[in-house]
Protein backbone atom coordinates (compact mmCIF):
# COMPACT_ATOMS: atom_id res chain seq x y z
CA UNK A 1 0.00 0.00 0.00
CA UNK A 2 1.39 3.43 -0.67
CA UNK A 3 1.34 6.07 2.03
CA UNK A 4 0.00 8.36 -0.27
CA UNK A 5 -3.36 6.46 0.18
CA UNK A 6 -4.01 7.36 4.01
CA UNK A 7 -4.09 11.41 2.89
CA UNK A 8 -5.93 10.28 -0.33
CA UNK A 9 -8.54 8.44 2.61
CA UNK A 10 -8.44 11.29 4.54
CA UNK A 11 -9.50 13.75 1.92
CA UNK A 12 -12.89 11.67 1.25
CA UNK A 13 -13.89 11.80 4.57
CA UNK A 14 -12.95 14.39 5.86
CA UNK A 15 -12.63 17.01 2.52
CA UNK A 16 -13.26 20.47 4.30
CA UNK A 17 -11.18 19.67 7.50
CA UNK A 18 -8.42 21.88 8.10
CA UNK A 19 -4.84 20.08 7.15
CA UNK A 20 -2.26 22.01 7.46
CA UNK A 21 -2.20 25.45 9.83
CA UNK A 22 0.72 27.62 9.62
CA UNK A 23 1.13 31.19 11.42
CA UNK A 24 -2.26 30.98 12.72
CA UNK A 25 -4.51 30.86 9.47
CA UNK A 26 -5.63 27.56 7.86
CA UNK A 27 -3.26 26.92 4.68
CA UNK A 28 -4.91 23.78 3.17
CA UNK A 29 -7.78 21.62 3.76
CA UNK A 30 -7.78 18.45 2.94
CA UNK A 31 -9.12 18.24 -0.14
CA UNK A 32 -6.16 21.03 -0.85
CA UNK A 33 -3.80 18.88 0.25
CA UNK A 34 -4.51 15.92 -1.37
CA UNK A 35 -5.02 17.72 -4.46
CA UNK A 36 -2.10 19.53 -4.32
CA UNK A 37 -0.04 16.12 -3.41
CA UNK A 38 -1.20 14.42 -6.89
CA UNK A 39 -0.41 17.43 -8.39
CA UNK A 40 3.24 17.54 -7.22
CA UNK A 41 3.38 13.64 -7.86
CA UNK A 42 2.48 14.78 -11.53
CA UNK A 43 5.13 17.44 -11.92
CA UNK A 44 7.54 15.11 -10.41
CA UNK A 45 7.02 12.08 -12.71
CA UNK A 46 6.17 14.66 -15.87
CA UNK A 47 8.93 17.88 -16.37
CA UNK A 48 11.27 16.52 -13.86
CA UNK A 49 11.54 12.71 -15.02
CA UNK A 50 12.07 11.41 -11.79
CA UNK A 51 11.47 7.57 -12.63
CA UNK A 52 9.77 5.30 -10.34
CA UNK A 53 12.27 4.58 -7.29
CA UNK A 54 14.53 7.36 -7.32
CA UNK A 55 15.26 10.20 -4.24
CA UNK A 56 14.23 13.41 -3.79
CA UNK A 57 16.36 15.34 -1.41
CA UNK A 58 14.13 18.02 0.98
CA UNK A 59 16.44 20.41 2.95
CA UNK A 60 13.77 22.59 4.24
CA UNK A 61 12.53 24.27 7.79
CA UNK A 62 9.22 23.68 9.20
CA UNK A 63 6.74 24.75 6.60
CA UNK A 64 3.32 23.99 5.16
CA UNK A 65 4.85 22.62 2.00
CA UNK A 66 6.92 20.14 4.04
CA UNK A 67 3.40 18.04 3.79
CA UNK A 68 2.86 18.11 0.41
CA UNK A 69 6.33 17.58 -0.80
CA UNK A 70 6.38 14.20 1.20
CA UNK A 71 2.80 12.86 0.22
CA UNK A 72 4.04 14.37 -3.14
CA UNK A 73 6.97 12.27 -3.42
CA UNK A 74 5.14 9.02 -2.69
CA UNK A 75 2.27 9.38 -4.69
CA UNK A 76 4.91 9.68 -7.81
CA UNK A 77 6.25 6.48 -6.08
CA UNK A 78 9.37 8.16 -5.30
CA UNK A 79 11.56 8.12 -2.22
CA UNK A 80 11.91 11.35 -0.05
CA UNK A 81 15.04 12.24 1.56
CA UNK A 82 14.07 14.51 4.45
CA UNK A 83 17.55 16.00 5.62
CA UNK A 84 18.60 18.08 8.48
CA UNK A 85 18.61 22.06 7.90
CA UNK A 86 21.65 22.57 10.26
CA UNK A 87 23.59 20.07 8.23
CA UNK A 88 27.07 21.82 6.36
CA UNK A 89 26.37 21.91 3.00
CA UNK A 90 29.19 19.37 2.70
CA UNK A 91 27.42 16.99 4.91
CA UNK A 92 24.32 17.39 2.55
CA UNK A 93 25.91 17.12 -0.55
CA UNK A 94 27.51 13.58 0.15
CA UNK A 95 23.85 12.49 1.02
CA UNK A 96 22.64 13.72 -2.10
CA UNK A 97 25.29 12.04 -3.96
CA UNK A 98 24.80 8.53 -1.99
CA UNK A 99 21.74 9.03 -2.53
CA UNK A 100 21.70 9.90 -6.49
CA UNK A 101 19.42 12.78 -5.84
CA UNK A 102 19.39 15.27 -8.56
CA UNK A 103 16.52 17.15 -7.25
CA UNK A 104 16.23 18.63 -3.89
CA UNK A 105 13.12 20.82 -1.99
CA UNK A 106 14.27 23.91 -0.53
CA UNK A 107 13.44 26.88 1.44
CA UNK A 108 15.20 30.25 0.69
CA UNK A 109 17.91 29.64 3.58
CA UNK A 110 19.74 26.54 2.31
CA UNK A 111 23.06 27.23 1.01
CA UNK A 112 22.07 25.76 -2.57
CA UNK A 113 25.41 27.05 -4.46
CA UNK A 114 27.37 25.48 -0.96
CA UNK A 115 25.86 22.25 -1.38
CA UNK A 116 26.45 22.10 -5.35
CA UNK A 117 29.94 22.72 -5.22
CA UNK A 118 30.36 20.06 -2.83
CA UNK A 119 28.96 17.99 -4.93
CA UNK A 120 30.48 15.08 -6.68
CA UNK A 121 27.57 14.91 -9.28
CA UNK A 122 26.90 18.50 -9.37
CA UNK A 123 23.75 20.13 -11.25
CA UNK A 124 21.74 19.39 -9.02
CA UNK A 125 18.19 21.01 -9.45
CA UNK A 126 16.51 23.33 -6.48
CA UNK A 127 13.09 24.17 -5.86
CA UNK A 128 12.53 26.88 -3.23
CA UNK A 129 9.10 25.52 -2.23
CA UNK A 130 8.19 29.72 -2.02
CA UNK A 131 9.04 30.12 -5.63
CA UNK A 132 6.79 31.28 -8.11
CA UNK A 133 8.78 28.09 -10.06
CA UNK A 134 7.24 26.02 -7.36
CA UNK A 135 3.80 27.60 -7.72
CA UNK A 136 3.61 26.30 -11.69
CA UNK A 137 4.60 23.08 -10.36
CA UNK A 138 0.83 22.73 -8.70
CA UNK A 139 -1.00 23.86 -11.65
CA UNK A 140 -0.22 20.49 -13.56
CA UNK A 141 -3.08 18.15 -14.03
CA UNK A 142 -3.19 15.72 -10.87
CA UNK A 143 -2.00 11.77 -11.79
CA UNK A 144 -2.76 9.08 -10.16
CA UNK A 145 -1.08 7.45 -7.19
CA UNK A 146 1.60 5.36 -8.18
CA UNK A 147 1.41 1.63 -7.08
CA UNK A 148 4.31 0.86 -5.39
CA UNK A 149 5.76 -2.47 -3.49
CA UNK A 150 5.26 -2.71 0.24
CA UNK A 151 8.98 -2.78 0.39
CA UNK A 152 9.75 -0.03 -2.22
CA UNK A 153 11.24 2.72 0.01
CA UNK A 154 9.52 5.76 1.13
CA UNK A 155 11.83 7.98 3.34
CA UNK A 156 15.73 7.93 3.73
CA UNK A 157 16.81 8.57 6.78
CA UNK A 158 20.55 9.14 7.23
CA UNK A 159 21.93 9.09 10.38
CA UNK A 160 26.05 8.69 10.91
CA UNK A 161 27.67 5.55 11.52
CA UNK A 162 30.22 4.56 13.88
CA UNK A 163 32.67 5.31 10.96
CA UNK A 164 31.86 9.14 10.43
CA UNK A 165 30.22 8.44 7.38
CA UNK A 166 26.46 8.92 7.12
CA UNK A 167 24.40 5.86 6.14
CA UNK A 168 21.26 6.18 4.39
CA UNK A 169 18.39 4.29 6.21
CA UNK A 170 15.93 2.69 3.90
CA UNK A 171 12.80 3.06 5.53
CA UNK A 172 9.37 1.04 3.13
CA UNK A 173 6.21 1.88 3.01
CA UNK A 174 5.47 -0.93 4.85
CA UNK A 175 7.80 0.15 8.02
CA UNK A 176 6.11 3.37 7.80
CA UNK A 177 2.72 1.69 7.67
CA UNK A 178 3.56 -0.39 10.78
CA UNK A 179 4.98 3.06 12.71
CA UNK A 180 1.78 4.71 11.75
CA UNK A 181 -0.59 1.58 13.42
CA UNK A 182 1.76 1.48 16.58
CA UNK A 183 1.31 5.17 16.94
CA UNK A 184 -1.86 5.03 17.06
CA UNK A 185 -2.28 1.90 18.65
CA UNK A 186 0.16 2.90 21.90
CA UNK A 187 1.14 6.72 21.69
CA UNK A 188 -1.92 8.50 20.57
CA UNK A 189 -5.49 7.41 19.86
CA UNK A 190 -5.56 10.93 17.47
CA UNK A 191 -8.81 12.02 16.84
CA UNK A 192 -9.87 14.89 14.27
CA UNK A 193 -9.32 18.36 14.63
CA UNK A 194 -6.68 17.66 17.46
CA UNK A 195 -3.45 19.43 16.13
CA UNK A 196 0.13 18.19 15.86
CA UNK A 197 2.45 21.01 16.95
CA UNK A 198 5.74 20.90 14.61
CA UNK A 199 8.17 22.65 16.80
CA UNK A 200 10.68 19.67 16.43
CA UNK A 201 12.47 19.01 12.91
CA UNK A 202 10.17 17.51 10.87
CA UNK A 203 13.25 15.88 9.05
CA UNK A 204 13.09 13.79 11.73
CA UNK A 205 10.56 12.15 14.25
CA UNK A 206 7.96 15.60 14.15
CA UNK A 207 8.14 14.78 10.16
CA UNK A 208 7.41 10.86 10.88
CA UNK A 209 4.18 11.61 12.86
CA UNK A 210 2.75 13.30 9.82
CA UNK A 211 1.25 10.48 8.99
CA UNK A 212 -0.02 8.67 11.61
CA UNK A 213 -2.29 12.50 12.16
CA UNK A 214 -3.09 12.66 8.86
CA UNK A 215 -4.48 9.15 8.42
CA UNK A 216 -6.25 10.61 11.90
CA UNK A 217 -7.01 13.66 10.13
CA UNK A 218 -5.40 15.73 12.47
CA UNK A 219 -4.21 19.29 11.49
CA UNK A 220 -0.72 20.04 11.25
CA UNK A 221 0.22 23.09 13.12
CA UNK A 222 3.67 25.09 11.95
CA UNK A 223 4.31 27.90 14.23
CA UNK A 224 5.34 31.33 12.74
CA UNK A 225 9.09 30.73 13.99
CA UNK A 226 9.07 27.46 12.69
CA UNK A 227 10.80 26.27 15.35
CA UNK A 228 10.64 25.70 18.87
CA UNK A 229 9.97 28.89 20.93
CA UNK A 230 8.74 28.53 24.44
CA UNK A 231 6.01 31.82 24.48
CA UNK A 232 4.67 31.26 21.21
CA UNK A 233 4.14 27.85 21.72
CA UNK A 234 1.84 29.73 25.24
CA UNK A 235 0.41 31.69 22.96
CA UNK A 236 -0.76 29.00 20.20
CA UNK A 237 -2.02 26.89 23.07
CA UNK A 238 -4.80 29.45 23.36
CA UNK A 239 -6.79 28.83 20.41
CA UNK A 240 -5.51 25.19 19.40
CA UNK A 241 -6.76 22.71 21.98
CA UNK A 242 -6.00 18.80 21.94
CA UNK A 243 -2.31 19.93 21.18
CA UNK A 244 0.28 17.17 20.69
CA UNK A 245 4.19 17.85 19.89
CA UNK A 246 7.27 15.86 19.69
CA UNK A 247 9.80 17.37 22.06
CA UNK A 248 13.80 16.21 22.79
CA UNK A 249 13.99 15.98 27.08
CA UNK A 250 15.62 19.50 26.69
CA UNK A 251 12.50 20.94 25.08
CA UNK A 252 10.51 19.10 27.69
CA UNK A 253 12.79 21.19 30.41
CA UNK A 254 12.32 24.65 28.77
CA UNK A 255 8.52 24.40 28.54
CA UNK A 256 8.71 23.20 32.25
CA UNK A 257 10.08 26.50 32.95
CA UNK A 258 9.10 29.10 30.55
CA UNK A 259 5.37 27.98 29.85
CA UNK A 260 3.51 30.89 31.54
CA UNK A 261 -0.32 29.60 30.38
CA UNK A 262 -1.82 26.81 31.71
CA UNK A 263 -1.34 23.15 30.19
CA UNK A 264 -4.92 22.76 29.59
CA UNK A 265 -4.75 22.52 25.40
CA UNK A 266 -2.06 20.42 25.62
CA UNK A 267 -3.08 17.00 25.20
CA UNK A 268 0.34 14.80 25.03
CA UNK A 269 3.90 15.77 24.98
CA UNK A 270 5.89 12.36 23.62
CA UNK A 271 9.76 13.09 24.16
CA UNK A 272 12.52 10.77 23.02
CA UNK A 273 15.65 11.14 21.11
CA UNK A 274 17.93 11.56 24.62
CA UNK A 275 18.35 10.29 28.32
CA UNK A 276 16.13 12.31 30.35
CA UNK A 277 16.60 12.55 34.47
CA UNK A 278 13.95 10.82 36.59
CA UNK A 279 13.89 14.16 38.60
CA UNK A 280 13.32 16.11 35.63
CA UNK A 281 10.60 13.95 34.81
CA UNK A 282 9.14 14.16 38.10
CA UNK A 283 9.08 17.91 37.63
CA UNK A 284 7.73 17.93 34.70
CA UNK A 285 4.57 15.88 35.44
CA UNK A 286 4.34 18.09 38.57
CA UNK A 287 4.07 21.57 36.28
CA UNK A 288 2.09 19.68 32.98
CA UNK A 289 0.36 16.86 34.13
CA UNK A 290 0.03 13.72 33.22
CA UNK A 291 0.47 13.94 29.95
CA UNK A 292 3.61 12.65 29.08
CA UNK A 293 4.56 9.60 26.34
CA UNK A 294 7.80 8.48 26.53
CA UNK A 295 9.29 6.65 23.20
CA UNK A 296 12.20 4.33 22.46
CA UNK A 297 13.23 4.22 18.57
CA UNK A 298 16.37 4.98 16.43
CA UNK A 299 16.48 5.58 12.34
CA UNK A 300 16.34 1.95 12.19
CA UNK A 301 13.25 1.40 13.55
CA UNK A 302 11.73 5.20 13.46
CA UNK A 303 10.57 6.14 16.89
CA UNK A 304 8.94 2.72 17.39
CA UNK A 305 10.25 0.39 19.72
CA UNK A 306 9.16 1.19 22.81
CA UNK A 307 6.61 3.12 25.08
CA UNK A 308 6.33 4.63 28.09
CA UNK A 309 2.15 5.66 28.31
CA UNK A 310 1.27 8.61 30.31
CA UNK A 311 -0.53 6.40 32.18
CA UNK A 312 2.36 4.16 33.53
CA UNK A 313 4.16 7.94 33.97
CA UNK A 314 1.46 8.19 37.16
CA UNK A 315 1.51 7.10 40.61
CA UNK A 316 -0.39 3.56 41.02
CA UNK A 317 0.93 3.63 44.46
CA UNK A 318 2.61 -0.13 43.88
CA UNK A 319 6.27 1.54 44.79
CA UNK A 320 7.32 0.70 41.29
CA UNK A 321 7.26 4.64 39.83
CA UNK A 322 10.88 5.58 40.21
CA UNK A 323 12.05 2.28 38.35
CA UNK A 324 9.37 2.92 35.39
CA UNK A 325 10.18 6.67 34.84
CA UNK A 326 13.87 5.30 34.55
CA UNK A 327 12.92 3.18 31.81
CA UNK A 328 12.20 3.85 28.39
CA UNK A 329 8.59 1.42 28.82
CA UNK A 330 7.34 -1.24 27.17
CA UNK A 331 7.59 -2.93 23.50
CA UNK A 332 5.18 -1.11 21.67
CA UNK A 333 2.29 -3.46 20.15
CA UNK A 334 3.89 -6.13 17.80
CA UNK A 335 7.58 -5.14 18.38
CA UNK A 336 9.67 -8.11 19.73
CA UNK A 337 12.30 -6.64 21.80
CA UNK A 338 14.83 -8.49 23.54
CA UNK A 339 18.46 -8.14 25.42
CA UNK A 340 21.15 -10.55 23.22
CA UNK A 341 24.20 -11.99 24.63
CA UNK A 342 27.35 -12.24 22.01
CA UNK A 343 25.48 -15.06 20.33
CA UNK A 344 22.09 -13.23 19.83
CA UNK A 345 20.66 -15.52 22.77
CA UNK A 346 17.85 -13.60 24.53
CA UNK A 347 18.64 -13.01 28.08
CA UNK A 348 16.70 -13.47 31.42
CA UNK A 349 15.22 -10.26 32.97
CA UNK A 350 17.83 -8.66 35.00
CA UNK A 351 20.97 -9.20 32.54
CA UNK A 352 22.62 -6.41 30.68
CA UNK A 353 23.15 -6.90 26.93
CA UNK A 354 22.26 -5.24 24.12
CA UNK A 355 18.95 -4.56 22.53
CA UNK A 356 17.73 -6.25 20.33
CA UNK A 357 14.56 -5.73 17.83
CA UNK A 358 12.66 -7.53 15.50
CA UNK A 359 8.82 -6.02 13.71
CA UNK A 360 7.64 -4.80 10.47
CA UNK A 361 8.97 -1.69 11.52
CA UNK A 362 12.82 -2.40 11.21
CA UNK A 363 14.35 -0.96 7.96
CA UNK A 364 15.06 -2.64 5.21
CA UNK A 365 18.90 -2.32 5.40
CA UNK A 366 21.15 0.79 4.44
CA UNK A 367 21.53 2.00 0.86
CA UNK A 368 24.80 1.17 -1.03
CA UNK A 369 26.19 -0.54 2.07
CA UNK A 370 25.32 -4.30 2.26
CA UNK A 371 28.43 -4.91 5.11
CA UNK A 372 26.79 -2.53 7.71
CA UNK A 373 23.71 -4.18 6.97
CA UNK A 374 24.68 -7.38 7.08
CA UNK A 375 26.35 -6.80 10.76
CA UNK A 376 23.23 -4.79 12.04
CA UNK A 377 20.71 -7.03 11.03
CA UNK A 378 22.46 -10.08 12.06
CA UNK A 379 20.33 -13.49 13.12
CA UNK A 380 16.95 -11.74 11.86
CA UNK A 381 17.62 -9.57 15.09
CA UNK A 382 17.91 -5.36 14.85
CA UNK A 383 21.10 -4.60 16.64
CA UNK A 384 20.87 -1.30 18.42
CA UNK A 385 24.38 -1.21 19.61
CA UNK A 386 21.95 0.09 23.07
CA UNK A 387 23.00 -1.94 26.12
CA UNK A 388 20.24 -2.48 28.48
CA UNK A 389 18.02 -4.92 30.92
CA UNK A 390 14.60 -6.23 30.88
CA UNK A 391 12.72 -6.51 33.80
CA UNK A 392 10.21 -9.38 34.92
CA UNK A 393 7.33 -6.81 33.17
CA UNK A 394 8.82 -6.05 30.07
CA UNK A 395 9.85 -2.57 30.89
CA UNK A 396 13.67 -2.01 29.31
CA UNK A 397 15.99 0.53 31.07
CA UNK A 398 18.77 1.39 29.06
CA UNK A 399 22.18 1.78 30.46
CA UNK A 400 24.61 2.38 28.02
CA UNK A 401 25.38 3.31 24.22
CA UNK A 402 27.65 0.82 22.83
CA UNK A 403 28.05 2.84 19.94
CA UNK A 404 29.48 5.98 21.65
CA UNK A 405 26.34 7.68 20.10
CA UNK A 406 26.05 11.18 21.70
CA UNK A 407 22.57 12.58 21.74
CA UNK A 408 22.52 16.39 22.36
CA UNK A 409 19.42 18.30 22.39
CA UNK A 410 17.64 15.11 20.95
CA UNK A 411 19.89 15.17 17.82
CA UNK A 412 22.86 12.16 17.27
CA UNK A 413 26.19 12.99 17.35
CA UNK A 414 28.41 10.45 16.35
CA UNK A 415 32.08 11.24 18.25
CA UNK A 416 34.18 9.50 15.33
CA UNK A 417 32.93 12.46 12.44
CA UNK A 418 34.23 14.91 14.98
CA UNK A 419 37.23 13.19 15.50
CA UNK A 420 37.97 12.76 11.78
CA UNK A 421 37.64 16.39 11.43
CA UNK A 422 39.79 17.26 14.01
CA UNK A 423 42.60 15.49 13.18
CA UNK A 424 42.88 17.49 10.21
CA UNK A 425 44.77 20.14 12.55
CA UNK A 426 47.99 19.61 11.60
CA UNK A 427 49.23 19.93 15.31
CA UNK A 428 46.77 17.45 16.73
CA UNK A 429 48.68 13.91 17.03
CA UNK A 430 45.24 12.04 18.52
CA UNK A 431 42.06 13.45 19.61
CA UNK A 432 39.02 11.44 21.64
CA UNK A 433 35.24 12.65 21.62
CA UNK A 434 33.10 11.81 24.30
CA UNK A 435 29.80 13.00 25.91
CA UNK A 436 29.28 14.44 29.10
CA UNK A 437 26.00 15.22 31.18
CA UNK A 438 24.46 18.49 30.45
CA UNK A 439 21.40 19.79 32.69
CA UNK A 440 19.94 21.10 29.44
CA UNK A 441 21.21 19.32 26.58
CA UNK A 442 20.98 15.88 28.12
CA UNK A 443 24.68 15.80 26.43
CA UNK A 444 27.32 17.90 25.59
CA UNK A 445 30.60 16.71 23.77
CA UNK A 446 33.90 17.41 25.09
CA UNK A 447 37.09 16.86 23.12
CA UNK A 448 40.37 15.42 24.79
CA UNK A 449 43.13 16.75 22.42
CA UNK A 450 47.12 14.97 22.66
CA UNK A 451 49.07 17.63 20.83
CA UNK A 452 52.13 16.95 18.44
CA UNK A 453 55.60 17.74 20.35
CA UNK A 454 56.65 20.99 20.25
CA UNK A 455 52.97 22.46 17.97
CA UNK A 456 50.63 24.51 19.34
CA UNK A 457 46.69 24.81 18.81
CA UNK A 458 44.00 26.66 20.81
CA UNK A 459 40.12 25.74 21.50
CA UNK A 460 39.44 29.04 19.52
CA UNK A 461 41.16 27.04 16.24
CA UNK A 462 40.17 23.86 16.62
CA UNK A 463 36.38 25.27 16.96
CA UNK A 464 36.75 27.30 13.72
CA UNK A 465 38.07 24.01 11.94
CA UNK A 466 34.63 22.48 12.98
CA UNK A 467 32.57 25.11 12.15
CA UNK A 468 34.18 24.75 8.50
CA UNK A 469 33.39 21.07 8.61
CA UNK A 470 30.46 20.02 10.86
CA UNK A 471 27.12 21.19 11.57
CA UNK A 472 26.98 23.68 14.65
CA UNK A 473 25.96 21.03 17.27
CA UNK A 474 27.70 19.21 16.37
CA UNK A 475 30.85 21.04 17.36
CA UNK A 476 32.56 19.93 21.06
CA UNK A 477 31.38 22.43 23.83
CA UNK A 478 34.82 22.73 25.41
CA UNK A 479 38.20 21.15 24.99
CA UNK A 480 40.62 19.45 27.20
CA UNK A 481 44.36 19.37 26.33
CA UNK A 482 46.27 16.32 27.41
CA UNK A 483 49.90 14.79 26.88
CA UNK A 484 48.73 11.10 25.58
CA UNK A 485 45.43 9.06 25.33
CA UNK A 486 44.91 6.30 27.47
CA UNK A 487 45.06 3.00 25.76
CA UNK A 488 44.99 -0.82 26.07
CA UNK A 489 47.95 -2.94 25.46
CA UNK A 490 46.34 -3.67 21.62
CA UNK A 491 46.67 0.23 21.68
CA UNK A 492 42.20 1.23 21.84
CA UNK A 493 42.09 4.73 23.22
CA UNK A 494 39.90 4.09 26.47
CA UNK A 495 37.10 6.26 26.50
CA UNK A 496 35.26 4.94 29.92
CA UNK A 497 38.40 5.87 31.26
CA UNK A 498 38.01 9.35 29.88
CA UNK A 499 34.63 9.68 30.89
CA UNK A 500 35.75 8.75 34.35
CA UNK A 501 38.71 11.38 34.06
CA UNK A 502 36.12 14.35 32.69
CA UNK A 503 33.46 13.37 35.85
CA UNK A 504 36.00 13.79 38.31
CA UNK A 505 37.77 17.02 36.30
Amino acid sequence: MNLAHLLLRTARRLPGAPAVVERDRTQLTYAELADRSLRLAAALRGPLAQTPGRRVGVVMKNNAAYVEVLFGCWAAGLAAIPINLKLHPREVAFILDDAAADTCFVTDDVDTAGIDGARAAPGTRFIDVDSAGYRKLLHIEPAACADVEPDDVAWLFYTSGTTGKPKGVMLTHRNLLATTLNYLADVDRALPGEHLLHAAPMSHGSGLYVVPNVAAGCVQLIPASRSFDVAEIDTLLSFAAGTKMFAAPTMVMRLVDGLRGEAQALKSIIYGGGPMYVSDVQRALARLGPRLVQIYGQGESPMTITVLTAAEHVDDHDRRLLHRLGSVGRAQTGIEVAVLDEHDDALPPGEIGEVGVRADTVMRGYLNNPEATATTLANGWLHTGDLGRLDTHGYLTLVDRSKDLVISGGSNIYPREVEEVLLRHPSVREVAVIGEPDREWGESLVAIVALRTGATADAAALEALCLDHLARFKRPKRYVFVDELPKNAAGKVLKRELRSRIANS
